[in-house]
């Protein structure tokens, strides 16, 4: 799914950038507010504050050279020509076809596309020092386009030869993500939790009951929620009946504590939303 931010911001992780898997897309993004100030429970609007992001993750691990790029991190790890024309790549949910590009020695740009739709973007630049790797992302999967931009501090250096995107980094901030991929709206109906985002994602999942399709995700990701505690409920994704993600969160007044853990990589992303 594509949630609030997992899936643009985890949803859009420096792996889910280097075209690996989809942001956990599962922290959604939003649609029209029903909530008003100083509401209660869960009903309304709710932003994600990028300033409250804390990543807990592995490196990625990243090879430009020889004309072949890898991700070994990535899920599943992926291997293609970097020759700027479309491959075919299997198991990705999010892609059946992924182009490199190197555009320069400090810049790479990659393009998913599900079908002959284009469906992302991801434009990877490394400083002139070589010590920080900057992804600026676009994603075109659902109804409306999500833009943002990451930064990485390189934890391991490249072999002789390799492209300068080459070698170990650490994720360590999202510097900017659009409205459409920090957003979210959630309806309690007695039982019944809504979700709709911007870019077309919804769900309707029976509090305790069985996972439900998320609609208009391209990942055929299916959801299921349940209640944690007062005003607290978890998410857990799934992809081909498979455990991807799981998402707490727990509103307190006007702020929902947000914490995603991406069962793909064992990443943890913790950040608080306010209630618009």
């Amino acid at each position: 799914m594509k949630k609030m931010m997992s899936a643009a911001l985890v949803a859009a992780s420096l792996l889910a950038l280097s075209a690996c898997h989809k942001p956990a897309a599962s922290d959604t993004n939003a649609g029209t507010a029903s909530g008003t100030p100083s509401a209660t429970g869960i009903d309304g609007t709710w932003k994600a504050d990028l300033a409250t992001v804390q990543i807990d993750s592995k490196p990625a691990e990243l090879m430009l050279k020889d004309g072949k790029y890898s991700c070994s991190t990535c899920t599943p790890p992926l291997t293609i020509a970097a020759d700027g024309a479309f491959h075919a790549v299997t198991g990705q949910p999010y892609a059946d076809s992924i182009s490199v590009k190197v555009d320069d020695d400090h810049h790479v740009t990659t393009t998913s596309k599900k079908g002959d739709k284009v469906v992302g973007e991801t434009k990877l630049s490394v400083s002139d020092d070589g010590k920080t790797l900057t992804r600026d992302f676009k994603d075109d999967s659902g109804a409306k386009t999500v833009t943002g931009s990451s930064t990485a501090t390189r934890v391991g250096n490249a072999p002789a030869g390799a492209h300068a995107i080459s070698g170990s980094w650490k994720l360590d901030k999202y510097n900017n993500v659009s409205d459409e991929g920090t957003t979210v709206t959630y309806k309690l109906d007695g039982d019944t939790l809504h979700m709709t985002s911007p870019t077309g994602q919804s769900y309707d999942a029976k509090i305790g009951g069985p996972d439900v399709p998320i609609q208009g995700d391209i990942g055929k990701t299916m959801a299921s929620v349940t209640k944690t505690g007062d005003n607290a409920y978890r998410e857990t994704d799934k992809q081909g009946g498979k455990t991807i993600s799981t998402t707490d969160f727990t509103v307190d007044g006007d702020v929902m504590h947000v914490v995603n853990h991406d069962e793909h990589n064992g990443s943890t992303m913790k950040y608080d939303a306010k209630r618009s």
